[in-house]
């Protein structure tokens, strides 16, 4: 599976992209490929995780460290 984050851009890139947006009528989200190891949870912990998942609305990820 893989991850990815907001990517962090300097404002030219940032202007190329509001360029493009305005240009097709639509938001641009700039992603990049961020390398993670998804950590093994029990299913507690799995329950846990996914419980509070659904109560704020976002995707969590457990990392191995």
């Amino acid at each position: 599976m893989g991850y990815y984050a907001f990517a962090n851009l300097p404002d030219t890139d940032l202007s190329a992209i509001k360029e493009l947006e305005t240009r097709i009528g639509k938001p641009l989200v700039a992603l990049k490929p961020v390398e993670l190891e998804a950590a093994p949870v029990d299913d507690g912990t799995l329950s846990a995780i996914r419980d509070l998942e659904s109560k704020l609305g976002v995707a969590l990820v457990a990392v191995a460290s």
